[in-house]
């Protein structure tokens, strides 16, 4: 990469990273639902003025919007909501990685290498030590299990994505903008039915500067601003290169929780985490660390 787009890099690892500790913010002041539905809603209207709909149907953006969007923030907003602290949902969330090779190989029948089980047993040890200490520690049981569902519909979205590009459509910042006013109505309305009209209305009697920080940051900096330069990253450079780049954020996201918002992690939840990003890069890296000892030797 040139120096350039390598500070892009960087500045896309950081957007996404600290995003977990702006989440913490947020729900604090908003149910995570309806926060869901303003950050969607501000993606939407603002992204729609500059980004054009893209040649996708309707039922596709659809599909996205229900499990990458709608499916993926719900979860993890609620997780944080319920006691998962801003830095285990950083790493816990890219578990994602491991889930979509498992979704890949049912539903697109993608082989799965010798390089992704491996990298699945340690990442399945990591979030299993992560799970089984919750208890001693500052994350709750249902806090884990709900960021784990947000990790599985983060999948579901990334083989759908593939879905619609096998199909010729472009799977850009044009899909992610225009599928979210499709977004906005299950977060809409489940945030009406579980959390209820009274705390919706009382949360924008109450609204002040930092929900609308939090509002803004998720649906223009996470959102519209670090997928546009992701896109721009994988427009002009392999997808093998750029991907990695996500280990980061999670390092982003543990450093910020512990500056921001004082999160300690334990002994054991640092175990659990080592074992999760050994995982993760050999997911990344293990297939071309295998094919160059194969050619080593031969």
């Amino acid at each position: 990469m040139t120096f350039k787009d390598s500070l892009i890099g960087l500045l896309i690892i950081f957007i996404w990273g600290f995003n977990f500790v702006v989440i913490a913010w947020g729900v604090n002041d908003l149910p995570p639902l309806f926060m869901g539905a303003a950050r969607f809603f501000m993606v939407a209207t603002l992204g729609s003025i500059f980004i054009k709909k893209p040649a996708i149907p309707w039922r596709w953006m659809a599909i996205y919007a229900i499990t990458l969007c709608f499916g993926q923030f719900a979860l993890l907003f609620s997780a944080m909501a319920f006691g998962m602290p801003a830095g285990l949902a950083s790493l816990v969330l890219q578990s994602q990685a491991v889930f979509t090779l498992i979704l890949s190989a049912l539903f697109l029948h993608e082989s799965i290498k010798t390089s992704q089980i491996v990298a699945m047993v340690f990442a399945g040890l990591g979030l299993f030590i992560i799970g089984i200490t919750g208890q001693h520690g500052n994350m709750t049981a249902i806090g884990f299990g709900l960021t784990i569902a947000a990790a599985i519909a983060w999948a579901g979205g990334n083989v759908i994505n593939r879905m619609i590009n096998q199909r010729g459509y472009k799977a850009n910042i044009g899909l992610v903008v225009w599928s979210s006013w499709v977004a906005i109505i299950p977060f809409l309305l489940s945030s009406i039915m579980f959390e209820g009209s009274d705390a919706i209305v009382t949360s924008i009697t109450n609204i002040s500067y930092l929900t609308v920080f939090v509002v803004m940051y998720l649906a223009i900096a996470a959102s519209i601003l670090g997928y546009s330069l992701w896109s721009y990253l994988l427009t002009h450079y392999p997808a093998g290169q750029v991907a990695p780049l996500t280990l980061g954020v999670p390092v982003v996201g543990i450093f910020c929780a512990s500056f921001f918002l004082g999160e300690v992690i334990t002994i054991q939840q640092y175990i659990g985490i080592a074992l999760v990003m050994f995982g993760l890069v050999i997911n990344a890296i293990g297939g071309k660390w295998l094919h160059l000892i194969k050619i080593k030797k031969s």
